[in-house]
């Protein structure tokens, strides 16, 4: 989604308070996967993919590249949006592979084209459809069981950036992704687990229309999220 208060922009103000020079280059495309980041096919970009192009861009300023955030992944296991049946799980899980083994050949390439010495930190997810908890017996099992599935897939796409040296921020953790113990009473939401409360509070899942139901971070979130990436880059 498109915003001015992205974590990109929220990291960026931070950084550039002490460091004058730098500067955002935005080369994001909402709903991207592994596979069109590699291939192309939803935002136009030159040389044909967001990957090229990043590539290029990171060749091109080699030695001048303080930070590259990198937030892909996400939107693979579309099966699982908004956990409508439980019938959707295989479907899910099948797409969790493929997705880490694109993301493997992206960061080899964006790390190639970087050299040594950038920063480059990964993200893992936080869970957005939690909110279905609010739908009774039903939502509260696919809730529980969306939660398993995201910690597999998180630890599948950590252990490629591990395995590449590349820091992870930890975003699944700064949402409280597993509390389902503690109770949080919300304003407008009433009492709910933890981690149900900070998607209704960081996020736009829980919001009537027009604005949601909206998976992505309302401006509280994204700045949560850009404190993951500065605590992951050892720069908070």
């Amino acid at each position: 989604m498109e915003t001015s208060h992205g974590y990109p922009n929220q990291l960026f103000a931070v950084l550039h308070r002490t460091r004058p020079a730098l500067r955002l280059v935005h080369l994001g495309c909402p709903g991207e996967t592994t596979k069109t980041m590699i291939n192309g096919g939803i935002c136009r970009y030159s040389g044909g993919s967001q990957l090229a192009a990043a590539a290029a861009f990171l060749r091109a300023h080699r030695g001048r590249v303080f930070l590259v955030t990198l937030d892909i992944g996400a939107n693979d296991p579309e099966d699982c949006d908004q956990a409508a049946g439980l019938v959707k799980v295989p479907a899910c899980v099948t797409a969790m592979p493929e997705a880490a083994a694109n993301l493997a050949t992206i960061v080899s390439r964006l790390k190639a084209a970087a050299g040594p010495g950038v920063h480059i930190v990964g993200m893992n997810y936080y869970l957005p459809y939690l909110a279905l908890w609010r739908n009774g017996l039903f939502g509260e099992a696919v809730a529980h069981l969306s939660e398993g599935l995201v910690v597999t897939y998180n630890a599948l796409l950590t252990k490629v950036y591990t395995h590449a040296g590349i820091q992870v921020a930890n975003v699944f953790g700064a949402f409280d992704t597993s509390d389902f113990g503690n109770q949080v009473t919300v304003p407008g939401f009433g009492t709910l687990p933890r981690n149900v409360a900070l998607i209704c509070e960081w996020t736009w899942q829980c919001t009537a229309a027009p604005r949601g139901s909206n998976q992505h971070p309302n401006q509280t979130g994204y700045a949560v999220i850009a404190r993951a990436f500065l605590n992951a880059a050892h720069l908070g």
